[in-house]
């Protein structure tokens, strides 16, 4: 399958605002935005998937900001986010973030998950950046069922993009079809859905599609 980028595009008062981009089949080692975001394990000292693949592709001095933060917090909590630089990538910074591992949905999962991307925004929008990059977190060894993470992921970052100052565009990069195609059609579902009543929310929401 060709690269296919569906967008879900944020307008308030009928001004474009802000951009929630779904993109894949593609590897989010290559995204040129301000920041990616790695979805890590507690002890942020690398490991597989796409953890391993950040590591490797940034080079020894993410690992080594990641051992300074380890040294004064500990492990890091799931649903919690930390931020080094980009070592060898094109992105500048990397947020690392530790997803909750799925156990049936009883034990807290989707509030962490959530908390995952509204946090990786907060964090982002700290530092003045404007655009920012999600894997599908813990949709891989961690064993959350796409269908169920792809929707919270969606109403997550839409919400938190919705309060930023800085952020104006956020890109999930899928490596998959089929992950590609949950993301897609929760976005779907989200632009279908009536506009949520916060003030940070947007007035309204359309979807684009386009092959790359």
């Amino acid at each position: 399958m060709r690269e296919f980028t569906i967008r879900l595009v944020l307008e308030r008062n009928g001004v474009q605002a802000k951009t929630v981009e779904f993109h894949g089949p593609a590897d989010i080692t290559l995204e040129t935005t301000d920041a990616i975001v790695n979805a890590a394990n507690s002890s942020l000292l690398g490991g597989g998937g796409v953890d391993g693949a950040i590591h490797r592709a940034g080079g020894p001095a993410i690992l080594a900001e990641c051992w300074k933060i380890v040294s004064k917090i500990g492990s890091l909590p799931a649903g919690e986010a930390v931020i080094t630089s980009g070592g060898n990538l094109a992105a500048k910074h990397v947020i690392h973030t530790v997803g909750p591992i799925y156990r049936g949905g009883h034990s807290a999962e989707g509030e962490k998950l959530a908390s995952c991307h509204s946090e990786s925004i907060r964090l982002a929008d700290e530092h003045g950046l404007e655009s920012l990059s999600f894997p599908a977190i813990s949709t891989g060894a961690y064993g959350y069922p796409v269908s169920e993470a792809a929707p919270i992921a969606v109403a997550a970052a839409v919400e938190a993009l919705g309060a930023a100052q800085h952020v104006k565009l956020i890109r999930f990069v899928l490596f998959d079809v089929s992950t590609l195609r949950a993301y897609s059609r929760a976005a779907e579902k989200f632009a279908n859905a009536d506009p949520a009543s916060s003030s940070s929310s947007p007035s309204s929401c359309k979807i684009e599609k386009e092959p790359s």
